[in-house]
């Protein structure tokens, strides 16, 4: 279930402007707001060390709101870790009411919460996404890492709203030989759509 917010704050491991490196929203400049605490696991995660929201400084969401605004940023993305780990209400409100576009990335293995312009969906295998967080998303997005996933992101499809765009990923550490395969599944299911991570081909944050 979701943490309680302690004295109202949140915990932080990194904040910082860039670009959206990946999915529907790639190559435009995005504030990122990575939360600590995470109740997933991934044996691939490339930001394990987001996962203990214990070793991460916390923050007032008013006090995140002003470090957006020292930016040109219209797109704040809450990512984690799992941030819907914690209540993030507070913090949206505060950054709608800024007229910022609210973006959110998470495993949906926790209730929803917030106000959000876009929700991107990455469920896993092993911990099911809360079925309120499927009919919210606005897109689905599919990390592959063996080609197995490709049965399960068919699955995984029929679960979202008709409307929800569709993405395959390959992981990341295993790229060269995994995209081959999802090009040829998209030919053969043109509804999905390729993700790459681009900021990571270009090594930037």
């Amino acid at each position: 279930m979701q943490g309680t917010t302690l004295n109202n704050t949140l915990p932080v491991m990194e904040h910082f402007y860039t670009l959206q490196g990946e999915g529907y929203h790639q190559g435009k400049a995005a504030y990122f707001l990575r939360l600590g605490g995470c109740d997933v696991g991934c044996v691939w995660c490339d930001v394990k060390e987001s996962w203990d929201a214990a070793k991460h400084p916390r923050y007032l969401p008013s006090t995140l709101v002003e470090a957006v605004k020292q930016t040109p940023a219209k797109l704040v993305v809450i990512t984690g870790g799992e941030p819907l780990m914690h209540n993030l209400g507070a913090l949206t409100t505060l950054l709608q009411e800024q007229g910022l576009s609210t973006h959110l990335e998470t495993s949906g293995t926790q209730p929803l919460s917030g106000q959000w312009n876009w929700i991107c969906l990455s469920p896993k295998k092993f911990k099911a996404p809360f079925d309120e967080v499927l009919n919210a998303a606005h897109e689905l997005k599919i990390v592959v890492y063996h080609n197995s996933d490709l049965v399960w992101a068919t699955e995984q499809a029929k679960k979202v709203n008709p409307a929800c765009k569709l993405y395959l990923q390959p992981e990341w550490s295993k790229h060269e030989k995994i995209t081959p395969m999802i090009l040829d599944f998209i030919k053969e299911n043109p509804k999905w759509e390729l993700s790459l991570q681009m900021h990571k081909f270009l090594n930037i944050p």
